[in-house]
Order: structure tokens, then C-alpha cells, then sequence
């Protein structure tokens, strides 16, 4: 039988001990008990966040893939009604139709499957994940440098890094540090309908090209003449890479082109 330790690396399991950093992931998802209406957390653990999420909400559907720690979390929750304690992998859940949050404190290795879950979870409005902090902070544009995946969502999504956990804040403690990530589903969003489409296209194409140039990538499906007018819009210098582009440029430089 695999010891504790071996079980919680083998599940990516870093328990989240630092209280401070609970309650301000708490306060971000759930800044009174009227909102949200419910909150699914990612990986209970041992309830070092669950507290405080339940102390906030007005309902709770806290997942925990260790069957282990289950027994355990229930007989915490018990006196708490509107607490419920899912047995069972959070990837696997079907997305409420009615407005919720997320919040967790999630396994490294699977922070990339269940962002793209939170992404496609129509009735979604925010997501705060304690995630490695080096991947906070590269879809954050933390580094100055922005992802495929932040500016191709953008128009739907802002993404922001609103915190940091040191290593130490966890048992048993990772190699590196965490951030704490925030994704939320803007009310109106930016572009719709085929302008949505046009802007995926625009980005996919952007990143798409060898050696980084973004000025060269959309050369290939316009005149050098409208990419040279686009980029004088948006006040981008042409030798500019395209990681370096802040969604706020690509928004005029899609403006310029779609048009």
C-alpha cells in the first residue's frame, strides 16, 4: 500500500496550510453570502479551504478525487447543510447551467485541463485558482508577455494574477512557489458573433508564424500596406514579437484588419 506521502505526489497533492492565503481566495470568490449563488471548489484536500468557502457561500460542492480523505471532510461539514462534499474527479463533472464560481487550491500537473474546463463552462462568471506560479504568471502577462491562450479569450475573459503563496504555505511543500489566479467572465463581451470568429482567426494566425514576428505572421493574409497602417494604430513598432503584445493592442490591430 502507497504511504501518504507517495499517494500525494503520485496525485499532485500539496496541501495548502498557509490560512492567510485561504481566506483571501475565500473573500475573491465569495465576497458575501448572496454571491455567488454557488461555488464548486477543486480539490478539497483537507478543508484548509473549504472553511473559509463555507463560512462565505450559500452553497458549496466541494470535489475531492482521494476517496481517502473524503470520510473525513464530511464529518467536518456535516453541521453545514448547504456544504456537500463530492467523491470524485471535478474534471468529470458536468458545468451547472445557473451562475457559479470556482475556486481551488489545484493539483500542478492538471492546472492546464481544468482552466480549459473553467473556460468552457457557459454560465461560469470567475474562477480563482491557486495554481504554480510561474503559469499565473505567464497567462497573466506577469513577464511582460502574453499567451495564445489569454489574448485568444480575451474578449471574453480577463485574466489577472491577484496573489502569491510562498512554497512553504503547503504540506507537503512543492518546489516552487503558487499564484493565485483570477479569471473572470466579463458581463458584455468585448466582440460576438463574427467578429469573435474573425478574432480567433486573427490570433491563431498571429502566433502562428516562425521566429515570433507577429508583423511577418499577418503579413500572409493581408496587404503589407494595412498591417503597416494597423500597426501604426496601435502603436506597435513592427520588429515587435508577438508574445509581447498586450490584448489591448491586438483589439486595435483586429479593429484595423477587420474592417
Amino acid at each position: 500500500m502507497a504511504r501518504p506521502t507517495q499517494r500525494a505526489r503520485t496525485l499532485s497533492q500539496n496541501f495548502l496550510a498557509d490560512r492567510a492565503a485561504a481566506a483571501h481566495v475565500a473573500r475573491l470568490t465569495a465576497p458575501d453570502r448572496r454571491h455567488p449563488p454557488l461555488v464548486l471548489e477543486v480539490g478539497a484536500g483537507k478543508g484548509a479551504l473549504t472553511e473559509p468557502l463555507a463560512r462565505r457561500s450559500r452553497e458549496l460542492h466541494a470535489y475531492e478525487i482521494d476517496s481517502r480523505l473524503v470520510p473525513g471532510l464530511r464529518t467536518r461539514f456535516a453541521a453545514a447543510p448547504h456544504v456537500r462534499v463530492v467523491a470524485g474527479d471535478f474534471l468529470a463533472a458536468r458545468p451547472p447551467r445557473t451562475p457559479f464560481s470556482v475556486a481551488g487550491n489545484v493539483p500542478f500537473s492538471r492546472t492546464a485541463d481544468i482552466v480549459d474546463w473553467c473556460l468552457g463552462a457557459p454560465a461560469l462568471t470567475d474562477a480563482t485558482l491557486i495554481t504554480q506560479l510561474e503559469y499565473a504568471r505567464k497567462r497573466t502577462g506577469d513577464y511582460g508577455r502574453w499567451t495564445l491562450l489569454t489574448v485568444r479569450t480575451w474578449p471574453h475573459h480577463e485574466w489577472r494574477l491577484v496573489g502569491r503563496v510562498s512554497r512553504y504555505g503547503f504540506r507537503p511543500a512543492p518546489r516552487v512557489d503558487a499564484g493565485v489566479l483570477r479569471i473572470e467572465r466579463r458581463a458584455t463581451p468585448l466582440l460576438t458573433g463574427a467578429a469573435q470568429q474573425g478574432w480567433r482567426d486573427l490570433v491563431e494566425l498571429g502566433f502562428s508564424g516562425v521566429g515570433g514576428s507577429l508583423h511577418a505572421s499577418l503579413r500572409r493574409a493581408h496587404p503589407r500596406r494595412r498591417v503597416d497602417a494597423a500597426f501604426r494604430a496601435a502603436r506597435l513598432d513592427p520588429g515587435v514579437l508577438v508574445g509581447e503584445v498586450a490584448p489591448a493592442r491586438w483589439l486595435r490591430l483586429h479593429e484595423e484588419l477587420a474592417s
